[in-house]
């Protein structure tokens, strides 16, 4: 009669014929070893010849077993995370089995090399964070050990080029907010792995708010052109290329000419213009003392009811005639002509949706 160990998949134990009987041999079972530590009892003696030659080729295949298994988790290792694109598949078909969920696309997906790509860094970031808010418990285990990892990395880099530190202040206050709601209410939601797993990650992000924290902007010492001696005009050209009103209000905080710059009402103006309708601003209209429109203040006013629109560098994109999710490379496009997966459409680029961080999360939801 067949018999199944623990894990289905595997390939089930090993079992020895003793004196008293049948014995698991779990590298001989803990019941064996104490009775060889009493009796030193020789395999030769419970064991003919055949049996003992099978006994022997036996245990040196699990020994192979495991030394393939190991070897195969090392190149799995140093192949992790470097495809450019996946199919995404929301039920079975006769060609595929099974369906492509969000942990998967995760793991699979080449995000560790995308946070060091600039225009790349706020998408993953704030994709991040909305899994922080909402998707992480569906997260399977491989794909909760690789978001830390990415964020770790994330959190070194921007400890070493002092980079956007708010972006991640913010990832990080939405994560251990949620990681406390968690590590409190156990019991009421179903977490992979175990609490005291959560609560080191809790520990470890706390530690990293504290380091961001503590972080301070190291004063660049720079003999060439610095932004300040930038003329007035393209000056106040930079500061109508943006599109958070955060970015404005700390980059007014440099020099006293661009604190000026910043405080004008057509900028302010414009940048509601630009994410808010009119009849939204109109709900929330803000008078100074002399009639006039607080613009500012009504940025971040409405900030507070209305969502922004999100503007970034460079984005995933999804093929709607392959159904593939990838990152397109601008430079091969160009180059080479390659539309970043193995399309099979007449025009590819016709076919090409970009993906925000909330449509990446939806397209997964089934």
């Amino acid at each position: 009669m067949p018999f199944l160990g623990q894990d289905w998949r595997s390939p089930g134990w090993s079992w020895i014929k003793t004196e008293d009987g049948w014995k698991r041999c779990d590298s001989c079972s803990q019941e064996l070893r104490s009775e060889n530590g009493q009796y030193t009892i020789n395999h030769s003696i419970i064991l003919n010849n055949g049996e003992e030659e099978i006994f022997s080729n036996e245990c040196e295949y699990a020994a192979k077993k495991r030394k393939k298994e190991h070897f195969g988790n090392d190149t799995a290792a140093h192949s992790f995370y470097r495809e450019k694109w996946i199919y995404v598949h929301k039920e079975s078909t006769k060609e595929r089995h099974g369906y492509c969920t969000l942990g998967e696309a995760f793991n699979r997906l080449d995000f560790s090399s995308a946070i060091q790509d600039i225009r790349r860094f706020t998408y993953v970031v704030k994709l991040l964070q909305l899994i922080a808010k909402s998707q992480l418990t569906s997260l399977s285990g491989v794909a909760q050990k690789n978001y830390f990892s990415i964020l770790d990395k994330i959190v070194q880099k921007v400890l070493d080029d002092h980079q956007n530190p708010r972006l991640i202040k913010d990832l990080l206050q939405d994560l251990s907010s949620t990681l406390g709601i968690l590590v409190r209410g156990v019991g009421k939601s179903v977490l992979v792995g175990n609490i005291n797993i959560w609560i080191c990650r809790l520990e470890t992000v706390l530690n990293w708010q504290q380091q961001l924290q503590n972080l301070q902007m190291t004063k660049q010492v720079n003999s060439g052109l610095t932004l300040s001696d930038l003329p007035l005009h393209m000056l106040n050209n930079i500061l109508y290329r943006f599109s958070d009103g955060w970015d404005i209000v700390t980059l007014g905080q440099v020099t006293p000419t661009l604190y000026m710059l910043s405080e004008d009402r057509r900028l302010w103006k414009k940048l509601c213009q630009y994410h808010f309708a009119e009849k939204q601003f109109c709900r929330h209209l803000i008078l100074s003392e002399k009639g006039h429109i607080e613009w500012k203040l009504m940025y971040f006013t409405l900030q507070k009811y209305y969502p922004t629109k999100e503007q970034y560098g460079d984005t995933l994109h999804f093929c709607r005639h392959c159904s593939i999710l990838f990152w397109k490379d601008y430079h091969l496009a160009w180059l080479l002509k390659d539309s970043g997966h193995p399309c099979t459409a007449a025009d590819p680029d016709s076919c090409f949706t970009p993906v925000s961080p909330q449509h990446f999360i939806d397209l997964f939801k089934f």
